[in-house]
């Protein structure tokens, strides 16, 4: 409509802690100062003085691995894999959010389809994981539409590379794998919130990633049939769930082939608990 402005995202958030932020606000006076605080358009920060330094003081996840003796620690809990073999590749993850020691959600979307070639997998903070997953599923479309046909797994790891990059000690919590099939055949990717971007064969990722990483290494070879694949997949994420708190709920899998992605089950790990003792419990009495 005409007459109307649109609304303007300003850069505070972006700006937090530098010299840009500290000059704006040295020279606006007392009744901008206070207009700064949830004004149209504008991202809404703590009303402090020093916004930094009370984000820095009172939360854990951008000190790192550091313990200051925020008043506040997100701790958080996840396991996430994904594997290629020859019958494409298999993405497993659990279900579980957590804030701390207490169980936000057991049913979290932890795969976020980017396309119907492309998936992507959440680790760190939730909120950080699915915006900028949705944001790459934004730029692969407009990049399908531009050139006429699909990105690569390649250049859509790079996209969020470069994204995280520029963010970088902005205090993200991003730990995802972007995986999907292309004319190079499957592909999987890790990246990270400082940027870091790594191609390979297998990853896990998450507080229980140690627990599925024992799995996978024993267990993992290029020549599984899919029944085999699946299997795997759904032992590893029981095998974390079982000794990390901070993963649990129900276990999700899917499996990318040239064809796309296909969601082969939802199975809550308590199920896959009895089913594997039971498991355990034939093969003692047959020997």
């Amino acid at each position: 409509m005409y007459g109307i402005q649109s609304p303007v995202i300003g850069n505070d958030i972006l700006d937090m802690g530098s010299r840009r932020a500290s000059s704006r606000r040295c020279q606006a006076p007392p009744s901008a100062k206070d207009a700064l605080m949830g004004a149209p358009g504008q991202f809404d920060l703590p009303n402090v003085p020093d916004p930094a330094l009370y984000v820095r003081s009172n939360f854990a996840s951008v000190e790192g691995d550091n313990d200051a003796h925020q008043e506040m620690k997100f701790k958080k809990g996840t396991t996430t894999l994904a594997f290629k073999f020859n019958g494409g590749i298999i993405v497993s993850v659990d279900s579980r959010a957590t804030q701390g020691g207490f169980i936000a959600s057991r049913d979290v979307d932890k795969v976020v389809p980017i396309n119907a070639y492309l998936l992507g997998t959440l680790a760190g903070g939730a909120a950080d994981c699915q915006f900028w997953q949705r944001n790459l599923g934004v730029q692969c479309r407009l990049y399908e539409l531009r050139n006429g046909r699909r990105i690569t797994v390649a250049g859509a790891s790079k996209l969020l590379a470069n994204t995280m990059s520029s963010y970088r000690g902005y205090g993200l919590a991003m730990g995802t794998m972007i995986v999907g099939w292309d004319a190079k055949g499957p592909q999987v990717y890790h990246v990270d919130n400082d940027g870091l971007r790594l191609k390979g064969k297998y990853f896990s990722l998450g507080s229980g990633c140690t627990f599925a990483y024992g799995v996978l290494d024993a267990f993992w070879r290029e020549d599984l049939t899919v029944e085999e694949a699946i299997d795997l997949g759904k032992r590893a994420i029981y095998h974390a769930a079982r000794e990390d708190q901070g993963s649990g709920g129900n276990n999700k899998l899917f499996h990318m082939t040239e064809d796309g992605w296909t969601m082969i089950h939802s199975i809550d790990v308590n199920d896959m608990h009895y089913e594997f003792e039971e498991e355990k419990k034939n093969a003692m009495a047959s020997n």
